[in-house]
């Protein structure tokens, strides 16, 4: 099967809109590459996840040159070793990239899925690969690959946010296992949409449910897209829940990057289907890593929808966070749906004497059940 992030044209375009540029020491597409190259110097530039068999280097000062996870022929790459070049490769075999240069898309995870399904799909062939070599305990090897994929991730990601100047990156974060069509679903989707209308970038946690919900109302222009969703309303009946989701991208296709927001989904929770509505999926194998970065990204604020064990872990870690303020500020924590913030899980009645005692400034802290009440907290 292709592997997504190979490689030139994809990448160059990438570049050439402006996406991930930030970077002016870091050569991430082969646009960028031959810009140094006419220049005759990459000295002490970093070139990663590029296909360089075709590239002539000769005559071009490599010195303190670092090449990530490039393809290379054996005879170049100990050419640019010996004339002071750092050439770390890919760690073989491995079905996904140890020095990914960008974020993921939709089209890339689901690459595979017209001819093998949902099991045969890039997304689904990292996760078996996961699973089979120890999943959250990984032997040596496959460790320090899924760290160097996950650094590459960090970077790509960085890029990416630097990028994004329109508005707050706001979280909207709840459970996965709510069905499409459900009342729960059909909020986050008009929360998704509401905050997509007032500037601000969504950003989920890339599974379905709430998450789905949330970066669909970012992507589609009208939420009836939803009945049609609901014909699948679970995620565990895998093929035809990605089919429906495919669908409804294929009816409103849209060239913008960030359309959809933002998701950062794991793969230790790889048995879920992905997440198809995020233009940019930061996707990473430490689910310990992906949850620290949702919250540090999420400057705008957090809106909490219902959620269980997942959701509630968020709440506190950005208690946490705000508490000591450790990274900065942050924005409101929203409470979305005030009987079960209350009631059913009163975590919010926990937060309030914890955060009046906070040795820094602490966030807003809000309950609703009203969506525009919520949008205006965090955007007006």
């Amino acid at each position: 099967m292709e592997t997504p992030w190979k490689l030139g044209v994809a990448s160059c375009v990438r570049r050439q809109d402006g996406l991930v540029d930030s970077t002016p020491d870091e050569l991430e597409s082969l646009a960028e590459l031959r810009i140094w190259l006419d220049k005759r110097t990459l000295a002490g530039l970093a070139v990663q996840g590029l296909d360089l068999t075709a590239v002539p280097f000769d005559g071009v000062d490599v010195s303190d040159a670092l090449f990530l996870g490039c393809r290379l022929d054996r005879a170049t790459a100990a050419d640019l070793v010996a004339r002071g070049a750092s050439v770390v490769p890919e760690l073989a075999p491995s079905p996904y990239p140890t020095h990914p240069s960008a974020l993921y898309t939709a089209e890339q995870l689901t690459r595979g899925f017209e001819t093998g399904g949902f099991a045969g799909m890039y997304d689904s062939v990292v996760y078996r690969h996961f699973v089979e070599h120890g999943g959250a305990l990984p032997p040596l090897r496959e460790a320090l690959g899924q760290r160097l994929h996950d650094h590459g991730i960090d970077n790509a990601l960085g890029d990416a946010l630097a990028q994004w100047t329109s508005g707050p990156i706001i979280g909207v974060m709840g459970g996965h296992a709510e069905p499409r069509g459900s009342s729960a679903y059909r909020a986050a989707a008009s929360l998704g949409r509401a905050l997509t209308a007032a500037g601000a970038l969504v950003l989920t946690g890339g599974g379905p449910g709430v998450m789905e919900a949330a970066n669909l109302g970012a992507y589609v222009p009208d939420l009836a897209v939803i009945d049609d969703l609901a014909r699948v309303p679970s995620f565990t009946d895998h093929d035809p829940f990605t089919a429906s989701a495919l669908a409804v991208r294929a009816r409103y296709p849209n060239a913008d990057p960030w359309a959809g927001g933002l998701s950062i989904p794991t793969w230790l929770y790889g048995h879920e289907p992905a997440n198809l509505f995020a233009g940019q999926i930061a996707k990473y194998f430490s689910n310990a890593i992906r949850e620290d970065t949702i919250l540090r990204a999420c400057r705008g604020g957090i809106v909490f929808a219902p959620g269980r064990a997942g959701t509630v872990q968020e709440v506190f870690q950005a208690a946490t966070k705000s508490f000591y303020g450790s990274d900065g500020q942050s924005g409101p924590m929203i409470f979305l749906g005030r009987r079960y913030w209350t009631e059913v899980l009163p975590v919010e009645a926990l937060l309030r004497p914890l955060m009046a005692d906070a040795p820094v400034e602490p966030p807003p802290i809000a309950l609703t059940d009203d969506i525009d009440e919520a949008v205006a907290l965090l955007v007006g």
